[in-house]
């Protein structure tokens, strides 16, 4: 019963995050999963295990990155979006190949994305109201946290 209600309290507790989330501190938790599934991947792949299930969400997480991004609001958009149709391309090769290397090439792909994306929310973060105020208007038009749209 104790493991039931640590599950259950684990849960209610990432269900509360998720929903409390900014959009920028969601887009780290994608990636964190992304990142996640891979690592997960590419240990299954090393113990001989299917990585089928892995990959398939790292897909999915990809594909609903790329569909939700704003290209009208950012001028590496483009971009952005042509990583990201290579890297679901790479995913669909690794998962059918069953290929550590491509899953690898992935990783390599993702760690930095996820990097910067935290680094940008990190910094959206911990910016002082006044100064989030004053660089709004410039900052809406260009800055890397408004490829997600609304």
């Amino acid at each position: 019963m104790t493991s039931y209600l640590t599950a259950a309290s684990r849960s209610a507790y990432v269900d509360a995050s998720r929903s409390t989330a900014s959009p920028a501190q969601l887009l780290c938790l994608v990636y964190d999963r992304l990142l996640l599934d891979l690592e997960r991947a590419d240990a299954n792949l090393t113990a001989g295990i299917s990585p089928h299930m892995h990959l398939v969400h790292a897909q999915d997480i990809v594909m609903e990155l790329l569909s939700t991004l704003d290209r009208s609001v950012w001028d590496g958009a483009q971009g952005l979006a042509g990583i990201y149709v290579y890297l679901h391309t790479q995913l669909v090769n690794a998962n059918v190949r069953r290929d550590a290397t491509l899953v690898a090439e992935c990783r390599a792909l993702v760690a930095p994305l996820r990097d910067a994306w935290h680094a940008a929310a990190g910094g959206i973060a911990t910016a002082t109201p006044v100064a989030t105020a004053n660089a709004a208007a410039p900052t809406a038009q260009r800055a890397p946290m408004t490829p997600m749209s609304a």
